[in-house]
């Protein structure tokens, strides 16, 4: 079959078969430098990942700084939850506070939850207000702090009438 072909045609093979191993050749050659470059790329990330690769301890204190936190349930349930949970924070704190007053439900502006907010009046000194603050957010069902008034007694100075408003989401 080759003995067929015109002379012209030989010499087009042989220039094609040339380009073709020139192309090869060339490929060969950049595979071992995308190679290393690929080893160097994956020799950083892992890197990375060792620098970030906590220990137990400071894994275990960097999750007790994050607050905890709870999917809203139903309304009902969402609220009796709630209202135990911070009345359970004000006993522990010591504040003797007025029954907790629910406030009208709204609708939460970035969600698609409606947000319950209570309203809590008390009276405690100065050290069990820092207390309840530095333990709301072990509240697992606290959204936020929507309002916080201390009033300072003149006479004493260490009393104090709190006033706060506190809120959650529920469905």
């Amino acid at each position: 079959m080759i003995d067929r072909l015109s002379k012209r045609d030989k010499r087009a093979l042989v220039i094609g078969g040339i380009c073709a191993a020139a192309i090869i050749f060339i490929f060969v050659l950049k595979i071992p430098e995308c190679w290393a470059q690929a080893r160097k790329s994956l020799a950083s990330v892992r890197a990375k990942l060792k620098a970030i690769d906590a220990e137990q301890a400071k894994r275990a204190g960097l999750m007790s700084i994050v607050p905890a936190f709870e999917m809203p349930q139903v309304e009902e349930k969402q609220t009796f939850l709630f209202r135990d949970k911070l009345n359970e924070q004000l006993k522990k704190a010591g504040v003797s506070s007025k029954p907790l007053q629910a406030l009208p439900i709204a609708k939460a502006r970035q969600s698609g939850y409606k947000l319950l907010r209570l309203k809590c009046s008390g009276k405690c000194n100065f050290e069990q207000v820092l207390d309840l603050l530095a333990g709301l957010n072990e509240n697992p069902y606290l959204v936020g702090i929507e309002e916080f008034k201390i009033k300072c007694d003149p006479k004493n100075r260490q009393a104090v009438d709190l006033d706060f408003t506190v809120s959650t989401f529920v469905k």
